[in-house]
């Protein structure tokens, strides 16, 4: 199902978005005529995402920099260094936290559809349940463009990005490096701001970044400009 104009594209605001849904859903039921089961479960798919985006997410990316860590150590001779490869333990789902089937977000969609479609519906419970879309113009997205610039450091390339005034209608960012083989994925991100922190080279060696921004599972618009530093040395 196509991302709808009032769900956020950030990660951190769509867990804010949930918790406001999966809270007033309930104070809506009567109102709205509800079954109590279209309740429990719209309740259950939205605390099931605000677990993974919230929780889950962010303790998979905390993790991730120790195995980039552990892969380098593989590669690289440091006798009398023992090297145990960690393991990723995810973080225990709250108690009021069922997993769900894929697609819980899609049918997060559907029940708001069939909210607005009811008889009962008015405009200021859409305004309270966070599911009436802007009212400005949607920009043509085959024209966006991201802006990179790059600052080769010692703890990585920092990678600095926005949304160019357009995160309502985006998804995510797809960056892409260079490293002296050709263009390969780098890393798909949701927060302006990212650290590519790949060993550095022996010797000095300039790496190039482009980007593109996606829209569900589709790139949209137009390669960044390619931006480039030396790293390594």
């Amino acid at each position: 199902m196509k991302r709808q104009t009032y769900y956020p594209s950030r990660a951190a605001d769509q867990v804010v978005w949930l918790e406001n849904f999966r809270n007033k859903l309930p104070v809506y039921q009567a109102a709205l005529g509800l079954t109590a089961t279209q309740v429990t479960d719209g309740v259950g798919d939205a605390r099931w995402i605000i677990y993974v985006l919230g929780t889950w997410l962010p303790a998979v990316r905390a993790f991730s920099p120790a195995c980039t860590d552990a892969a380098a150590k593989v590669l690289r001779d440091e006798p009398n260094v023992p090297l145990v490869l960690p393991t990723f333990t995810a973080p225990a789902l709250p108690a009021t936290v069922v997993p769900k089937d894929s697609g819980a977000l899609d049918r997060v969609f559907g029940l708001v559809q069939l909210i607005k479609d009811l008889p009962l519906y008015t405009e200021a419970i859409g305004l309270d349940l966070g599911v009436v879309g802007p009212t400005t113009g949607v920009p043509d997205l085959n024209l966006v463009q991201p802006e990179l610039t790059v600052n080769p450091r010692a703890s990585g390339v920092d990678i600095g990005w926005g949304w160019g005034g357009n995160s309502a209608y985006l998804d995510l960012i797809e960056i892409q490096v260079d490293r002296g083989a050709g263009f390969v994925p780098l890393t798909f991100d949701t927060t302006p701001g990212y650290t590519d922190t790949a060993p550095p080279p022996a010797t000095p060696t300039r790496w190039t970044y482009r980007a593109i921004y996606r829209v569900g599972d589709a790139q949209v618009g137009l390669w960044s400009a390619e931006v480039s530093g030396i790293v390594g040395g």
